[in-house]
């Protein structure tokens, strides 16, 4: 009666909303980056020591950008995972890691709202599970990488 609704049928479906998250979320990151000018980032990077940080800004924003989009369509995922996971590892270490676990510290409420601290690195935490999880389990039947393998697969 119910034969849809099996976990076999949605399987295929289980890695799409993870992929379209992660993706997101870098691509949204690295959007910002590139629309604020690549060049205030640049400035940040150069307080906290990353050598070349012109450079640095630059490859970080079109990682973040270009590699989102391609773990949004499900493109290449083990190659794209790469460069992400060096950002989130830099970003990490180099910004998050002295504030703790929590990527949400709620510090007090005042008549304009919530105010929040210094963010930790749980949510690079997430970043990087999510990556590993889509190149261990793959991207999932709606994808790119999926439409090649079928393709290479044919006769």
């Amino acid at each position: 009666m119910f034969k849809s609704w099996r976990k076999e049928s949605w399987s295929e479906w289980a890695l799409l909303p993870l992929r379209l998250i992660i993706g997101f979320g870098f691509m949204a990151h690295g959007y910002a980056k590139l629309s604020a000018g690549p060049q205030k980032f640049a400035g940040m990077l150069q307080t906290i020591g990353i050598p070349a940080p012109g450079l640095a800004a630059w490859m970080t924003a079109l990682v973040e950008f270009f590699g989102g989009l391609a773990v949004m369509a499900g493109a290449f995922i083990p190659i794209v995972s790469i460069p992400l996971t060096i950002v989130m590892l830099v970003a990490l270490f180099t910004i998050h890691l002295p504030f703790g676990f929590s990527s949400i510290k709620l510090m007090g409420i005042t008549e304009s709202g919530p105010q929040f601290g210094t963010p930790g690195y749980e949510v690079n935490l997430m970043y990087l599970a999510g990556l590993l999880t889509l190149v261990l389990g793959g991207a999932g039947s709606l994808s790119i990488d999926s439409m090649l393998t079928h393709r290479k697969r044919a006769p």
